[in-house]
């Protein structure tokens, strides 16, 4: 990732703890000045603060993802503090409440898709830099593999 992220303004959704957290400490490393976006206020700013301590760049804005107008907000506080937005690690979601097909309720399945589904869709479509957005996505995006299929 050298020379990548060097002086970019990097978002990171659900970067309040797990691999979000990881992949913030990650940037900030390699030079990014990081925006945590997290539902859960603590975690995004406990990241905040490791990356503050560690003479890094950071701010947190507390976001649902599953909802358009916050994640419109969210963007639009970015591009206001930092003059831009150069790529994004789109990472927030949730599993749910855990339980067979049968058993799972509509109510937390559209939740959990709400979170994981629509996120880039928000993201994009909402941004006050949409192409450069776009871009980043289709250069370095983050493929999950799964095992066995």
């Amino acid at each position: 990732m050298p020379g990548l992220v060097e002086g970019k303004v990097m978002l990171v959704t659900g970067g309040g703890s797990g691999i979000g957290r990881a992949t913030a400490l990650k940037l900030v490393q390699e030079g990014a000045t990081v925006i945590i976006a997290d539902y859960i206020q603590e975690g995004g700013e406990r990241t905040v603060k490791m990356i503050k301590d560690g003479g890094g760049a950071a701010g947190f804005i507390q976001v649902d993802v599953s909802l358009a107008g916050q994640v419109e907000a969210m963007v639009a506080k970015t591009v206001q503090t930092y003059g831009r937005i150069d790529g994004a690690f789109s990472n927030a979601g949730i599993e749910g409440r855990m339980a067979t097909t049968v058993e799972t309720s509509e109510e937390n399945f559209d939740r959990t898709i709400a979170i994981k589904g629509r996120l880039a869709l928000h993201e994009v479509r909402n941004s006050a830099n949409a192409e450069a957005r776009w871009r980043f996505y289709r250069q370095y995006r983050v493929r999950r593999r799964t095992r066995g299929h």
